[in-house]
């Protein structure tokens, strides 16, 4: 299709000069853009003047038929959407195929959240004894203390921390910054691996100083996304339990235990950083259920 590639390009630029999404984002939206440019081709339809809004219905129609998922698909959609809407605003197109087109209704799904017996089953395993014992110490801790995701926990430098007023700089999605605040016990697990296993740890290194990332690795390198999976399955090895958590579960796990504990959504929203209220207000499931048990078990006519 022609000039399909260089109005690819000038997107990709609009997404990592003026939107500033990150690498991830940006592949994704190329793989949307050219899968569906890969499926006009099939229909011999070689200009982009050509495109109605009935073919946007028949690739649609392939993509149930292919299986995808309700959140694959609105992905999709939305990713042709803006490139679509970024070719009308450059007048390169007049109107927008995709501009009717209709999201399919996302799946809600509770998200899964920790009991506050089994966190403190998770913080009484560590053997804070040694260098990695007091690394995974100070990871639990801090992600469960702060809500944050696990890449921006990896991403945390330690100029990012300021233990006098407990606080953490954030490095977010889109080059998003925010401050969240950390308790005590994050502190305390925070400097205890910094005053000696991170020490430890980093000697490892043939260059001591080449990085000054918070969490490491056995060798001292940074820790990734990958790593912090491989030690949350070691703690659940450890606790002998069949639970199963995946790292994004301490993210859960904050915001259901503040709103359970009386949060407003606003504040929680403000620590999570969520662009928009509506990717908080899927925690109110569960702390729905939450009110729903107390009654249950407390009212006399329950």
């Amino acid at each position: 299709m022609e000039n399909v590639k260089i109005y690819l390009n000038f997107f990709i630029e609009y997404l990592q000069i003026e939107k500033n999404y990150s690498q991830y984002t940006v592949v994704n939206y190329a793989t949307d853009i050219e899968d569906f440019f890969s499926f006009m081709k099939e229909q011999a339809i070689l200009h982009l003047e050509e495109i109605t809004y009935n073919d946007t219905r028949l690739f649609l129609t392939q993509l149930h038929n292919r299986n995808y998922s309700r959140k694959t698909i609105s992905r999709k959609v939305s990713s042709l959407r803006s490139f679509f809407k970024f070719l009308v605003r450059e007048e390169k197109l007049s109107e927008n195929p995709f501009s009717l087109v209709s999201l399919p209704k996302r799946e809600q799904k509770i998200p899964q959240f920790l009991y506050e017996e089994e966190i403190e089953n998770l913080f009484s395993i560590s053997d804070c004894t040694t260098p990695l014992g007091q690394r995974n110490q100070a990871l639990i801790e801090v992600l469960y203390g702060t809500g944050i995701r696990v890449s921006e926990c990896c991403n945390i430098r330690l100029t990012d921390i300021d233990f006098y007023i407990g606080t953490v700089l954030v490095h977010g999605k889109g080059g998003k910054q925010r401050y969240v605040p950390f308790g005590s016990y994050a502190q305390d697990s925070i400097e205890h691996y910094l005053s000696q296993g991170r020490k430890l740890l980093v000697s490892r290194l043939k260059e001591p100083d080449q990085h000054s990332y918070l969490f490491v690795n056995h060798r001292g390198s940074p820790l990734t996304d990958r790593g912090v999976r491989h030690i949350l399955n070691e703690l659940i090895k450890k606790a002998s339990s069949t639970l199963h958590i995946h790292p994004h579960m301490f993210r859960h796990t904050f915001a259901t235990h503040m709103l359970n504990e009386g949060a407003d959504m606003r504040s929680v929203q403000e620590l999570l950083g969520h662009a928009h209220l509506s990717s908080t207000q899927v925690y109110t499931h569960v702390t729905k259920e939450h009110l729903k048990r107390i009654y249950m078990s407390h009212h006399p006519r329950a």
